[in-house]
C-alpha cells in the first residue's frame, strides 16, 4: 500500500521553475507517467514523466545512467512505447524510480546538468495510449448517479436489490479507448421512442459525457487466484481521467437484459497522464458506509479501507460549444464532483472483480462509473443535469444543451489538494464531438 514519504514533502522545489508556480498540475511532488513524442516529428513514441510544464524524456534519461538497481530496471521498462512492462514490474519498482526521480529533479541536485537537455515542452509533444489496455471494466460506484438515473426510470424504488451488496460492472470494449483529443464520429443505431411501435434506425439523438476516473492496473494475478482485499492496492499502477461516452437513446432500448452494448463502445477518452496511486497518498480519506444500509461482506471488509481506502479526487466538467471556439469564448463549466463520494472503494473493486479467479494483466483498466455528488449540480453527467432531458441547460453564452450537439468538445479535469501537502492534477481529458457520417 503506499503511504507518505519524502517524495510528498510540501517543502520539496524543483530546479524546473514551472513546477514551482502556485496551481500547476504538475509539481514535484506528482511526477506522472505518459507516452510521447515531439509533435509532427517521425520519433518513436517513449515514456515521459510531467514536470512543471515540461516533460522528462525518459530515453535521455536511460542514456544518461545515473540511475542504479531497482529505479534504473524500472526506468529501462518505462523508456518504451508503452508502460505495460514497467506496471508489471510492481510496487517496489514504481516506487524506487518515482524516488530517483523526484531527488534526481529537486533543486540542488547534481543530475540538473544531465536532465536539463532532458526536458521537452508539454506545448510541443503529442500523446500516445500510455499503454494497452488489454482488458476494461466499467463500474457503477456512485450512489448519486445511481439513483438519479435509477429515478428517472423507477421513481419509486431507483436503486436495484444488489447495488448496495455487490460493487456493479460490466465488461466494455478496450479497442475504441483513445487518448484525449480523441474526435469521434456521432455513434448510429436502433432507437425506440416511446410513442413507437416499432424502433428505427439512425444517428444517436441522446450523446452524453460520462465523468469517470480510470484506474490502471499493474502487476496482475493467476488465473484462478483472487486478490485479497489487504493486497488490493500493491496492484493498482495509477489513476487518470475517463470520459465514457454514452448514447442514451441507444441505451435505452437496447440495454434489457444484458446491459450495455454499442451506447457504449463507440469512443471513450482517456487523460495521457497517469498519476501514480503512490503520489495520492495524502488525498486519501475515511470511507464509511451508512448505518443502515448492509455493510460489505468480509472478502470486502479490512480497516486500511475504512481509515484510508477513499480518496480525495476533485473532478469537473466544462463544454466548448462549436460558437465558443468560433467566437474565442471560454468553456462553460457544467459541474463538479469528487470521487471520495463513491460507494465503493478502488480496493473493494480490484478485490471483488478477482473474487471468482478472474486474472488482470498490467494495463488493465477499471472505469470508476459516473462520479456524481449528493448535490444535482454535481451530477457527472447531463442524463442528470438535464434531468432526462426533461430541463434545458443554458450555457454562459446563451446557448442552450440537453444533450451534446455536433461540433461540441467536452473537457474533463482532475485535482487533488490537502492541508499540508502541495497541489497535484491530472491535467484534462478532451473530446469532440464529430457528425455522424
Amino acid at each position: 500500500m503506499s503511504f507518505i514519504n519524502e517524495t510528498h514533502d510540501i517543502n520539496l522545489k524543483s530546479w524546473v521553475a514551472s513546477a514551482n508556480q502556485a496551481g500547476t498540475d504538475f509539481p514535484i511532488q506528482n511526477l506522472p507517467f505518459a507516452v510521447f513524442r515531439r509533435k509532427g516529428s517521425n520519433e518513436e513514441f517513449r515514456g515521459g514523466v510531467a514536470i512543471g510544464d515540461q516533460v522528462l524524456d525518459l530515453a535521455v534519461v536511460a542514456s544518461a545512467g545515473i540511475f542504479s538497481g531497482e529505479a534504473q530496471v524500472a526506468l529501462e521498462a518505462a523508456n518504451a512505447q508503452a508502460l505495460n512492462e514497467f506496471m508489471g514490474l510492481g510496487q517496489a519498482y514504481w516506487s524506487a524510480l518515482r524516488l530517483a526521480l523526484s531527488r534526481a529533479l529537486r533543486e540542488g541536485s547534481e543530475h540538473q546538468a544531465v536532465l536539463a537537455n532532458a526536458l521537452v515542452a508539454q506545448a510541443d509533444v503529442e500523446y500516445s495510449m500510455p499503454c494497452h489496455i488489454g482488458d476494461y471494466t466499467d463500474f457503477y460506484t456512485s450512489i448519486y448517479h445511481a439513483t438519479a438515473v435509477g429515478k428517472l426510470f423507477r421513481p419509486d424504488n431507483p436503486l436495484l436489490p444488489n447495488y448496495k451488496w455487490v460493487p456493479i460492472g460490466y465488461h466494455g470494449r478496450s479497442s475504441s479507448i483513445d487518448v484525449s483529443g480523441q474526435a469521434f464520429h456521432r455513434p448510429k443505431g436502433q432507437t425506440k421512442a416511446p410513442d413507437a411501435d416499432t424502433p428505427s434506425f439512425g444517428p444517436c439523438k441522446r450523446l452524453d459525457y460520462e465523468l469517470e476516473l480510470g484506474i490502471y492496473l499493474g502487476n496482475g494475478n493467476e488465473l484462478g487466484e483472487q486478490i485479497a482485499i489487504e493486497d488490493a492496492e500493491s496492484h493498482v499502477f495509477g489513476f487518470c481521467l475517463f470520459n465514457d461516452w454514452s448514447a442514451r437513446d441507444l441505451q435505452a432500448w437496447e440495454y434489457q437484459p444484458l446491459g450495455p452494448f454499442l451506447a457504449k463502445n463507440f469512443a471513450s477518452t482517456v487523460s495521457p497522464w497517469i498519476v501514480t496511486t503512490e503520489a495520492l497518498a495524502p488525498y486519501r480519506t475515511q470511507w464509511h458506509r451508512e448505518e443502515n444500509d448492509p455493510q460489505p461482506m468480509e472478502y470486502l471488509e479490512s480497516s486500511h479501507n475504512r481509515e484510508a481506502g477513499a480518496f480525495d479526487i476533485q473532478m469537473d466538467v466544462l463544454l466548448e460549444t462549436a460558437k465558443m471556439r468560433e467566437e474565442q469564448q471560454t468553456p462553460a463549466k457544467l459541474s463538479e464532483s469528487s470521487f471520495k463520494h463513491s460507494y465503493w472503494t478502488v480496493a473493494q473493486m480490484v478485490t471483488h472483480h478477482t473474487v471468482n479467479g478472474c486474472n488482470f494483466l498490467p494495463g488493465d483498466m477499471l472505469g470508476s462509473g459516473t462520479q456524481s455528488g449528493p448535490e444535482h449540480e454535481e451530477a457527472g453527467s447531463l442524463l442528470e443535469l438535464s434531468r432526462g432531458g426533461k430541463e434545458t441547460i443554458t450555457l454562459t453564452n446563451g446557448e442552450e444543451r440537453k444533450f451534446l450537439e455536433d461540433g461540441d468538445k467536452v473537457i474533463m479535469r482532475g485535482w487533488c489538494e490537502a492541508d499540508g501537502f502541495n497541489r497535484i492534477g491530472f491535467g484534462s481529458v478532451e473530446g469532440t464531438v464529430l457528425p455522424a457520417k
